[in-house]
């Protein structure tokens, strides 16, 4: 993702769109619904019978965060790197206090996963009791499926003018905060949200404090500063030259790359190598994301490969709960055309946008 925000970015005033309220509030409901979709069915985690219950019960804690997520990175003119940051700070948060599925080895026990506890615990932090493969799963899918492709989707929906904007004034996100707090409270509270398990002190200690530092760097005012670009007329074009971004597609390879990479062993050797290879394609992704050109179709790109990929795996895992194999399997076509309908609908609206749209930062 970029290391900062275009300079386009940085000139636009972090105030809320001036339009009617239904236009104001559409991109935010669409947010609200796509981003528990994308975290919980677009994988293939429930057959076609589950998609409206998990979507209208999970929207308020997933897309709540993604949209308090996303208005936050915009009003402060930051870009990716604070919404990543962000994401993660999410992730641990939603694992380790909400439903605190990291720290309990029994949470997919009533589940089609139980036979992953193993394999999980081949990788448990002593003293902590939770599994780093787990951990960078559980807080890698946030990251991507639950806040980063839902928010690039419905940004590649809307104008230029409106995609680096804050969508909701304060009154808004007073709102969408009350509901985010209301909906992790009820998953907390759930019976089958918690599972009756509770956190150690130490763990809930951790967690919190891993929070507190993602936040904090994700607030870093170095995520709001322009980057430069070059002023000399007798360097600009061999500069621009030399460093011009790449075709969207690498950008969409390389998620793929990271997403399928990262299984490749079980073990602390298969999370040292998850751990490495998304070290490396999140770097060279910050890299290639400070040259010039580098804009909203690479972030599209990337957005469309972490759903694909997700959507791919739906036709090889089973759901959470037993199903039958009409149900589930209407499941996983129906995931493929949510997934075309998304993605197919974000690049068509695209392309009408202007071609000034095509290099807008993020």
């Amino acid at each position: 993702m970029p290391t900062g925000p275009d300079p386009a970015t940085v000139e636009r005033p972090a105030t809320p769109d001036r339009l009617p309220l239904r236009r104001r509030l559409l991109p935010v409901l669409a947010l609200l619904l796509i981003a528990p979709w994308a975290a919980e069915c677009s994988w293939g985690g429930f057959a076609i019978d589950g998609f409206l219950p998990v979507v209208i019960g999970l929207a308020p804690m997933y897309g709540g965060a993604a949209i308090l997520i996303r208005e936050t990175a915009r009003r402060l003119g930051a870009g990716w790197p604070t919404i990543v940051l962000l994401a993660a700070a999410f992730g641990v948060l939603q694992a380790g206090l909400v439903d605190q599925s990291l720290f309990n080895p029994g949470y997919l026990d009533d589940t089609q996963y139980a036979d992953t506890r193993a394999a999980a615990e081949a990788s448990l932090v002593p003293g902590l009791g939770f599994s780093l493969r787990q951990a960078f799963d559980y807080v890698g899918n946030h990251i991507l499926l639950t806040v980063c492709a839902p928010i690039v989707f419905v940004e590649s929906f809307l104008g230029e003018r409106r995609r680096l904007r804050p969508w909701l004034g304060r009154p808004g996100l007073a709102v969408v905060a009350v509901v985010y707090l209301l909906g992790s409270l009820l998953v907390f509270t759930s019976p089958e949200g918690r599972k009756n398990f509770l956190a150690s002190p130490l763990q809930l200690a951790f967690a919190g404090t891993v929070i507190l530092v993602l936040v904090g760097v994700a607030l870093l005012p170095r995520w709001r500063h322009p980057r430069p670009r070059p002023t000399d007329p007798s360097s600009a074009g061999r500069t621009r030259r030399a460093r011009r971004a790449p075709h969207p597609l690498w950008a969409a390879l390389l998620i793929i790359l990271a997403r399928f990479g990262t299984d490749l062993t079980p073990g602390w050797a298969g999370v040292a190598i998850a751990l490495a290879l998304a070290a490396a394609v999140g770097g060279l992704i910050a890299y290639l994301s400070s040259r010039d050109g580098w804009g909203q179709r690479h972030l599209l790109a990337a957005g469309s490969a972490s759903v694909v990929s997700a959507a791919a795996f739906a036709y090889l895992v089973p759901p959470y709960s037993p199903a039958s194999p009409a149900a589930a399997r209407a499941g996983d076509i129906a995931v493929s055309v949510v997934t075309v309908a998304l993605v197919g609908g974000a690049w068509w609206r695209l392309r009408r946008a202007s071609p000034a749209a095509h290099v807008a930062a993020s």
